[in-house]
This record gives C-alpha cells, structure tokens and sequence, in this order.
C-alpha cells in the first residue's frame, strides 16, 4: 500500500473536479478525500496501490472536462488518513 497527496491549481473549483476525482479514484481502488481548499487549490489524498495512484495522477494532470490544471504537486502522505472510502469534502 501507498499514499501521497496532491495538490492541483487553476480552474478546479467549481466545474466538479472533486466529485469527478472521487470518481476516479473510487473505480481505481484508492481510498481519501478530495477537499476545496480557501486559496483556490484542491488537495488530494489517495491510498492504495501505487499503480492505481500514478494513474489517479496522470488523471489529475488534467481533470474533467470543465477544469483547467496549471499546477499538481505531488508529496508523500500516510495511508492511515485515507479513511474506508473516497470522500469529498
């Protein structure tokens, strides 16, 4: 199991990128969140198998078809945050 976090800029609020990322990361396997955060970015946390999150990050690189990614950044995270399931927040 791994985890890592993710934080993604540009048009990502409000043209359903959270509930597009749960999505996602519920038909991969990965368990977390996908919360707004007050300047504008999404934070992504995504536990599971490692090749499950690199293709949860390729996905992220662009989003859905609304969002518009400028920035992902990528950081090591502890699987133990990640909850039972894939929650928005």
């Amino acid at each position: 199991m791994s985890a890592a976090r993710f934080f993604v800029s540009g048009k990502v609020q409000g043209v359903w990128f959270r509930a597009s990322t749960r999505e996602q990361a519920r038909t991969l396997g990965l368990r977390g969140y996908a919360n707004n955060l007050a300047d504008g970015w999404v934070e992504v946390l995504a536990a599971g198998d490692e090749a499950a999150i690199e293709r949860l990050a390729q996905w992220l690189r662009q989003g859905p078809p609304n969002a518009r990614v400028d920035s992902l950044q990528r950081e090591p995270a502890d699987e133990t945050e990640a909850g039972s399931g894939f929650l928005c927040g």
